[in-house]
């Protein structure tokens, strides 16, 4: 069932959006050779204290996990895709990290994720962030009333496929609100015109995650959490909360 929110609920989501928006911040600007994972939970963690936030990552448990999750973030390096989980794993030259991170703020949640490289960065992962970024724009731009959950899909997947890159089938973007996951799914591909249509006050994540290797093969990692590229190669995952409207998407986690 989807919720639609309030204009008032919406604002009070963009307050939660963007205390995410200010940790990923202060994540990013932490990163660098030599820092830990685990120091930087501990950056986005601190932001959320300071501004009275929760973490609804933190203990999350889904069904397919076999342990709470221990972090306010994931952290996933290279041929991690998403849900990495937060380790003593020291940053080296030429790392590519994808960080997400929520919120949750006097009862509403924000959720996003960034993509970027630590020291010097190889060009092809420079390509592979920046095409992750044009897709999580194009699905932006795709979220209007009117429009249907294939338009954000088909946008998704015509930037990330015209690419050269895979996409992970059973994994993708979701709606926002109470909590981090609602309906409806967002897939990272699909057929224009199809799905649910989109309506004022719709709130979701809109979420692309990207393989370099152009094949679209995971595996579970042995933390149960962390999901890896089969071929080895490296991945980014990039994500905003929007709400629909009819004044156009309004994206609640930007930043700056």
């Amino acid at each position: 069932m989807v919720e639609l929110k309030t204009d008032t609920s919406i604002d009070a989501m963009y307050e939660a959006g963007q205390v995410v928006a200010r940790a990923l911040t202060a994540v990013r600007e932490a990163a660098d050779v030599g820092v830990t994972l685990l120091e930087l939970d501990e950056v986005a963690h601190d932001v959320l204290r300071e501004a009275g936030a929760s973490s609804p990552f933190l203990g999350y448990r889904p069904s397919f996990a076999p342990t709470p999750f221990p972090a306010v973030i994931c952290a996933s390096v290279n041929d991690a895709i998403v849900h990495g989980v937060p380790t003593r794993h020291r940053l080296r030259d030429g790392d590519l990290v994808s960080i997400d991170c929520g919120a949750e703020l006097n009862g509403w949640v924000g959720d996003s994720a960034i993509s970027f490289t630590v020291g010097r960065a190889r060009p092809q992962d420079v390509r592979l962030v920046e095409t992750a970024e044009r897709a999580l724009a194009a699905g932006i731009g795709a979220a209007l009333v009117g429009n249907r959950v294939g338009d954000i899909a088909h946008a998704i997947g015509t930037v990330c496929r015209g690419a050269g890159y895979g996409i992970m089938d059973d994994f993708g973007g979701h709606g926002v609100g109470r909590h981090m996951h609602e309906d409806p799914a967002i897939p990272n591909e699909g057929r224009p015109g199809r799905g649910l249509a989109l309506r004022h006050g719709m709130v979701i994540a809109i979420e692309p995650m990207l393989i370099a290797g152009g094949g679209d093969d995971y595996h579970v990692a042995p933390d149960g959490w962390t999901l890896r590229t089969n071929d080895g190669s490296r991945a980014a995952h990039t994500e905003h909360t929007v709400a629909i409207t009819d004044n156009g998407p309004r994206v609640l986690t930007r930043r700056g």
